[in-house]
């Protein structure tokens, strides 16, 4: 009985052992994440992917990747309209042929102004300034003095030329030095088809540009605050001056903001821009409006009076009726509420995520999912890891940098997580939980799988001594000297004879 039941004990450890094997193993199998069924995202590394070139035929018809909004009939020689805060062109005509800019000229002038200027520097009118310009002014006479503030108003608001000129010589010395950092500026902004020669747009054969290098230059300005609340001023006073002992009264030129001379054009959302206008140059205009949370920028290029306006508005309503934002985030697949603290790598910080901000531009009739993406790897150190590219119907539609957490991988194989949802267990009220990482986890598990084979070689081990130990007892139990005569018979016959 006593090895009967050594038997038992063994067969139970055996199955025991199976058991626990046979419960661990799913958490050390290999987790498949399936691809995306519908697309591939390539992942590339070093630098962005180059935009498709996107010719007016493609922008106005259907795609193999998804269709792009028809466009409308304008009356500008070249037009563009780009959303703001990702550079996204929604219409383009003609936007890379050189024009001569005219006054919309003056927003490069004030974006390098407010780089380098200080809105309190004292501004004194050179004679050059005074009588080497002409046509819009606000009658400045030599040596009269104004901060940088109200001449920016000036050229801005009521496009003065001599403001310009004394803003060029301010800031840079010279003209000509100015306008080196006016040509260093465009081309650091991506502009290919633009040179400039003056701070103000009087014509001249080497000053041009292009409706897409405006509107590049237009995207950086809007960038500063102060230039987006003096291009959105209707009115504005300078005060007396030491040649000037009245104030100064200044009216902004855009009627799609301001009535200057007629209520007409006025559009709701329009939020500043500037005019242009030479015989040469005829009528140009660069215009931001804001709806929905979507900011454009129009530019419109040798128009005749009042197409510049018309045009303006017709583009902008198209674009806000066939186009939206989508913040990139939100719209990503990722880890949901719900989803968290049930354990496993769910409840892991991620080491990088998107940018919180970053949006796309897309027609109103697709959805975020119809995006393609494409992830480009940054080598070099800092918080953005890399970004993600968007393309949709053959357009750059917006990106979002992937950017470092700062999260720091944990040395322990248990980690202690503290949730807030529970409370009543623990000092500070919340519920302590285990999370085990089947990694860390692994060389326990190998201890606790020897310790048990151990045990069954004891166990074995023991139930053999055992029989051995009762083996050798019996033995030594059934010694005698004398031979044992196991036959009965024989002995009865020998008790009979001697009878």
């Amino acid at each position: 009985m006593r090895h009967l039941s050594g038997k038992n004990r063994t067969k139970r450890l055996l199955s025991f052992l199976l058991v626990f094997f046979f419960c661990m193993t799913p958490l050390f199998l290999p987790v498949e994440i399936p691809a995306a069924e519908t697309q591939e995202n390539a992942v590339t590394e070093g630098e962005a992917p180059e935009e498709a070139p996107v010719d007016d035929a493609a922008a106005d018809s259907a795609t193999p990747d998804g269709y792009w909004p028809e466009g409308i009939e304008t009356s500008s020689q070249s037009a563009i309209v780009m959303e703001a805060s990702t550079g996204t062109i929604l219409y383009q005509k003609n936007i890379d042929e050189p024009h001569y800019p005219a006054s919309i000229t003056k927003i490069l002038t004030a974006l390098i102004a407010l780089k380098y200027g200080n809105m309190s520097d004292i501004v004194t009118f050179s004679k050059e300034a005074v009588y080497n310009t002409e046509g819009s002014s606000i009658a400045r006479d030599v040596g009269e003095q104004m901060t940088l503030e109200q001449c920016l108003y000036g050229m801005l608001l009521e496009s003065a030329n001599e403001c310009a000129y004394a803003i060029a010589e301010h800031i840079a010395g010279s003209v000509d030095a100015f306008v080196d950092m006016m040509n260093e500026e465009a081309a650091a902004l991506g502009c290919t088809n633009t040179h400039f020669s003056n701070p103000h747009g009087l014509p001249e054969e080497t000053h041009y540009t292009s409706a897409h290098d405006m509107a590049l230059i237009a995207q950086e300005a809007w960038k500063n605050e102060t230039f987006r609340i003096i291009t959105g001023t209707k009115r504005y006073e300078i005060p007396p001056t030491n040649k000037h002992s009245e104030i100064t009264y200044l009216q902004n030129h855009n009627e799609m903001l301001n009535p200057y001379k007629s209520t007409k054009y006025l559009y709701e959302y329009c939020v500043g821009g500037k005019t242009g206008y030479t015989e040469v140059a005829k009528s140009t205009l660069v215009t931001y409006a804001q709806k929905d949370g979507m900011t454009l920028i129009c530019v419109v290029m040798y128009a005749d009076k009042p197409g510049h306006w018309t045009d303006t508005i017709g583009l902008f309503e198209y674009c806000f009726a066939n186009f939206g934002l989508f913040n990139v985030a939100e719209n990503t697949l990722s880890i949901t509420e719900n989803e968290k603290g049930q354990g496993g790598l769910r409840d892991y910080l991620p080491f990088a995520q998107l940018d919180p901000d970053a949006q796309i531009v897309l027609p109103l009739t697709a959805s975020f999912q119809d995006a393609v993406p494409e992830v480009v790897i940054n080598t070099e150190p800092g918080e953005v890891v890399g970004t993600v590219y968007y393309t949709y119907a053959g357009h750059s539609v917006g990106w979002a940098d992937i950017l470092a957490t700062g999260a720091i991988a944990e040395s322990y194989p248990f980690k202690v997580i503290l949730s807030e949802k529970a409370t009543g267990d623990g000092d500070d009220g919340r519920k302590k939980l285990i999370l085990i990482t089947p990694k860390k986890v692994l060389p326990v598990l190998l201890i606790i799988a020897f310790g048990a084979l151990l045990v069954f070689l004891i166990v074995k081990f023991s139930s053999r001594l055992r029989i051995l130990r009762r083996n050798l007892y019996r033995r030594k139990r059934t010694k005698t000297p004398y031979r044992r005569i196991r036959s009965r018979g024989f002995g009865r016959r020998r008790r009979r004879r001697r009878r």
